[in-house]
């Protein structure tokens, strides 16, 4: 089993999204959080990352469950329009933040649209509320965007608020955290 946690900017188009992911790995780097050489430390596509370094241990709630003796124990960046929600479980439910009422499956469905990056937007079908896709209310944590990070078996180790804040600020957006369990 590989358990994400994956960072991502609660925002659907992030712009300057390569230089900003560039920014945030050296800044890991310079902490010692991460390698700088990838490998094939990662579990998508070509499973090269950014492999677990020891000043790790200063960012995670729980350093003793840090994935050292792992094979997929790195920092994966995707720079592609992705959706990134749990694999299992997830609800499919959301809220409209104006109304507050249940709008799950016409949001979901309006992905469609989303995907291809023909809109950020989605429509309250019930009020009329039009936000980006980020700002519409769900039960469980997840995000839409073109940039994520991903953090593979970290799921355990947490991170701690401080880490959570100054990634915030380094992408000048508040930040969605998903937990993803896969095969």
């Amino acid at each position: 089993m590989n358990h994400q946690r994956i960072l991502v900017p609660r925002q659907s188009t992030v712009l300057a999204h390569e230089a900003r992911s560039r920014a945030i790995v050296r800044w890991l780097v310079r902490e010692k959080v991460i390698d700088q050489t990838l490998s094939t430390c990662g579990s998508t596509g070509n499973r090269m990352g950014h492999a677990l370094a020891p000043g790790a241990r200063k960012i995670a709630l729980h350093p003793e469950r840090l994935p050292f003796e792992q094979q997929a124990n790195g920092l994966e960046v995707v720079l592609k329009r992705c959706i990134y929600t749990p694999t299992e479980g997830f609800l499919e439910e959301a809220g409209c933040p104006e109304c507050r009422r249940e709008v799950g499956e016409p949001l979901f469905d309006s992905l469609e649209e989303w995907m291809p990056g023909l809109t950020d937007n989605f429509m309250c079908p019930l009020c009329g509320h039009e936000d980006d896709i980020n700002g519409f209310l769900f039960l469980q944590p997840c995000a839409f965007s073109n940039l994520g990070f991903i953090f593979n078996n970290w799921g355990e180790a947490g991170f701690t608020p401080a880490f959570l804040e100054q990634f915030a600020d380094w992408l000048d957006q508040p930040l969605a955290v998903v937990q993803v369990t896969r095969d």
